[in-house]
């Protein structure tokens, strides 16, 4: 049975995102009204924005990662008694009616997991130094964990409550993406992959990743597997 907005969570971390943030909690709630900001050590005015929108705020008093503040809006929203779960950046790329779409796929396939992907859908407006990121992200998902993915280090999807409870992230930076499939392989659980679009403008990429960092993710993924 699909599950009504008031049981859904969107979890939104952000860092430093006073400019664009209120425009992205107020596009958020207009749909889904349970929000939570988990301010990531912000200096800015992120909070302040955020809260004016109605989004709940949870504040990190230092910064320490995405992957931290995804774990920290997961288990605050967990505690609220969230249904379903949507994770969704900060910096405008994404876009309210792909967590629809992902909110619908669980229902429709009954599946834990709906992970978004630039590459099923219309994935031409990818910027090529970050599509070659991309594309050596999911060789390496793919060869690590077993999992037939199209796009890794999306920061769009949407969970159960099930699902979310097989979710522990400990790598605070940009590993954290590929360490939640990691997670999913290894719960059992099914997923399913479901197009979305990413408005790439010069304020999100300069947010993201750059390919110098791509080192550094599997350095840190390597690390996490030597120690489990």
């Amino acid at each position: 049975m699909p599950t009504s907005k008031s049981d859904v969570w969107v979890i939104i971390p952000a860092f430093n995102e006073g400019s664009v943030i209120g425009r992205v909690v107020r596009e958020v709630t207009h749909r889904y009204p349970n929000v939570v900001v988990v301010d990531d050590g912000s200096t800015d005015c992120t909070a302040a924005k955020a809260a004016a929108e109605g989004a709940v705020v949870i504040n990190h008093p230092i910064n320490l990662g995405q992957g931290a503040a995804l774990q920290t809006g997961i288990e605050f929203a967990v505690s609220r008694g969230a249904a379903r779960l949507a994770t969704f950046d900060a910096d405008g790329q994404h876009q309210v009616r792909d967590i629809v779409a992902l909110l619908d796929a669980l229902d429709a396939r009954g599946v834990d997991f709906a992970l978004g992907t630039r590459f099923l859908g219309s994935g031409s407006n990818v910027p090529t130094a970050r599509r070659l990121l991309l594309r050596l992200a999911v060789w390496f998902t793919r060869l690590t964990t077993g999992l037939v993915v199209s796009d890794t280090h999306n920061g769009l999807r949407a969970m159960t409550r099930r699902g979310a409870a097989a979710i522990s992230i400990r790598q605070n930076r940009m590993a954290h993406a590929s360490e939640i499939l990691q997670q999913i392989a290894d719960s059992g659980l099914d997923y399913v992959e479901v197009p979305v679009t990413v408005a790439y403008t010069g304020y999100s990429l300069t947010k993201g990743q750059r390919l110098t960092g791509s080192i550094d993710v599997i350095v840190d993924l390597m690390a996490e597997r030597l120690h489990r």
